[in-house]
């Protein structure tokens, strides 16, 4: 599958409890004190979508298989990181690895949970955070800028490539502002991609506060979203607290019933898989018959041939065309053969760029 985001965020801020419930697993370390969570944890999770449970009842599917997002919960980070205090080194190589960053922020006050900075301020933890990120973002520009340079200066194309792209970064970055806060198209986009920056990951807010202001957040939150806003960037409420005792709870109905009293209509975790599936930009397909209805990622934009090399290599290799029905079509014809009796289905070929819901049958020969 091959996307995922990467948990930040300072100590004892709830990142290892919503990974816990992400996941419905033990297997992070919940615990009150810094670093509880040596390695990175890997957890994979469904992205919830009601329009996959549809597609299965029309077509009488005998399995429904969605989509996933995979999470990785990492080690907490502390001020001075980016010169190697605490786990800095490790936190560092970790995040690199991510597609996307989802920053936890402590948004609660209590006396019983340690604060590394002493006390509650969502906005300073996370200009925290984001300040180690650019300075070992500017450390690691400074050098690879300098040997860009040089090769520039003797012709080499893809040098000259990279410092149209990583100077007007060096610089914002050497004015506090994170490479993703630069615009960049085409050749460039891919050349700042290239670069691995940690700042020009996109970032998803999670604003952790107490359980009463699970429903509708409270003063630290709004600060945070006050940020968000301001930036940009994406940002969601929720109750670590609550969704560990969710997701210890086996019965849907149950589940929902507990929600209700809490004022919630769905999980904060639901919020923060599809914001975080949002965040990295992408898109989902399905594939539906008897036997399974099967949801399937691929990037905004993809056209496909990708998206059938997503389900088989040997899809893509081999692609001839795709037999395509829009969700809104296939509920509205009842199904495949309803689609194809009302001329709704549509035969695409190579250049064809996929759209959120298309239901696809590749055709393919190798």
């Amino acid at each position: 599958m091959g996307f995922n985001c990467g948990i930040v965020g300072l100590p004892n801020v709830g990142k290892s409890t919503l990974f816990n419930a992400l996941t419905s697993t033990a297997a992070a370390q919940a615990a009150n004190y810094p670093f509880c969570t040596i390695e990175p944890n890997v957890g994979r999770v469904a992205v919830p979508d009601e329009r996959l449970e549809k597609l299965a009842a029309i077509a009488r599917s005998g399995k429904i298989i969605p989509t996933q997002l995979e999470f990785v919960d990492i080690a907490g980070l502390v001020r001075g990181a980016s010169r190697g205090e605490g786990l800095g080194n490790q936190f560092l190589a970790n995040i690199r690895e991510v597609d996307a960053i989802v920053h936890v922020l402590r948004c609660f006050e209590d006396s019983d949970v340690t604060h590394v900075e002493g006390g509650v301020d969502p906005v300073r933890d996370a200009e925290t955070v984001e300040t180690e990120l650019m300075l070992a973002d500017l450390d690691s520009l400074e050098r690879r800028v300098v040997a860009a340079g040089k090769k520039a200066k003797g012709g080499d194309k893809e040098a000259k490539a990279q410092l149209a792209v990583m100077e007007p970064v060096l610089a914002a970055l050497r004015e506090g502002r994170p490479a993703r806060s630069l615009a960049f198209d085409g050749e460039e986009a891919e050349v700042l991609k290239q670069l691995g920056l940690m700042t020009a990951k996109p970032v998803l807010y999670v604003c952790n506060v107490e359980e009463a202001a699970a429903a509708a957040g409270n003063s630290h939150s709004a600060a945070v979203a006050a940020k968000a806003e301001a930036e940009g960037a994406a940002w969601v409420v929720i109750s670590a607290a609550i969704e560990a005792e969710v997701a210890m709870l086996s019965d849907d109905a149950e589940k929902r019933e507990f929600l209700e009293t809490l004022g919630l209509a769905e999980t904060g975790l639901a919020r923060v898989i599809r914001a975080g599936y949002g965040l990295l930009r992408l898109i989902t397909f399905f594939t539906v018959g008897p036997k399974e209805a099967h949801a399937w990622t691929v990037r905004q934009g993809a056209k496909a041939p990708e998206a059938a090399g997503v389900i088989h290599s040997d899809f893509e290799r081999g692609f001839i065309r795709a037999e395509t029905i829009s969700y809104a079509d296939f509920i509205a014809c009842g199904g495949e053969q309803g689609a194809k009796e009302a001329g709704r289905m549509r035969l695409e070929g190579k250049e064809y760029v996929v759209q959120d819901g298309d239901v696809f049958h590749f055709l393919f020969n190798v």
